[in-house]
């Protein structure tokens, strides 16, 4: 079962400019969470925060109870969350396969001392991971791509094989920024099926940056806007999509093309 990510009156400042401004939010527990936002809104930023890349001047972040600030992204990933990027960071001169084989962490082979020594472990880990990483590539139906080059397979592809790795890694919080972005619609229906059967089947916890509209209103609820850096409403896409301030945020005040947004 995933976790729930608490962020809690979190800041964060690049020479001066507040990107993140006493920031607060929750994604529940269990919960597939949008994030949304024009561009410029912070929502990349506070994303990096959450992940460790970035520590926040002011504020915390918590998984369940656990104080995860400035926690750094390996420390993360032990903890069970891990973040997605919109432009796809395989492996591109590794097998598909290849590239889920390496994502668990804490393999004996990865010991110089233990490969001498302890061969049998050894294989037995790779013959559960393959295991693990041949039944990912069934779920995502990617298997008939299993031994082609993960640079060569389409965006929508990758963003699976992005998807496959967080599985692999055994978090079940996962922080999906942009999952739609250069995805063909064949392949983003897949994608956003894969995503409710893990959530509704598996329990993960997803927080999902998104800029379709149509996809988060699908996906996600609820979902939390953001503007100049901090909360601007949160609630349920059908009352988002109407409500003033966000379509002055988008759009300045456009409000006949708020239904689209």
């Amino acid at each position: 079962m995933g976790a729930s990510i608490a962020i809690e009156r979190v800041s964060k400042s690049f020479g001066g400019i507040r990107a993140v401004d006493d920031c607060s939010f929750r994604v529940e527990k269990g919960s597939i969470t949008g994030l949304i936002g024009p561009n410029g809104a912070g929502k990349t930023t506070l994303f990096n925060t959450i992940a460790g890349v970035f520590r926040p001047e002011a504020g915390r972040i918590r998984l369940d109870d656990r104080d995860i600030t400035g926690l750094a992204p390996e420390r993360l990933f032990d903890l069970g969350l891990v973040r997605t990027f919109q432009i796809p960071h395989e492996f591109s001169a590794m097998t598909v396969l290849e590239n889920l084989a390496v994502v668990p962490g804490g393999q004996t082979g990865e010991s110089l001392v233990q490969s001498w020594f302890a061969w049998g472990r050894i294989r037995r880990e790779e013959a559960d991971v393959r295991r693990r990483a041949e039944d990912v590539l069934d779920f995502l139906n990617l298997s008939h791509v299993r031994d082609a080059l993960a640079g060569e397979l389409s965006g929508g592809q990758k963003k699976l094989l992005e998807l496959g790795r967080a599985m692999m890694s055994g978090a079940s919080t996962v922080l999906l920024d942009e999952p739609g972005a250069g995805v063909n619609r064949t392949l983003l229906a897949k994608l956003c099926a894969d995503i409710q059967r893990l959530n509704r089947a598996h329990g993960y916890t997803f927080c999902i940056i998104e800029h379709d509209m149509d996809l988060i209103a699908e996906l996600c609820d609820p979902v939390v806007v953001m503007a100049h850096g901090s909360v601007l409403t949160q609630g349920q896409m059908a009352d988002i999509r109407k409500d003033p301030a966000v379509i002055e945020a988008y759009f300045g005040g456009a409000a006949d093309r708020g239904a689209g947004a």
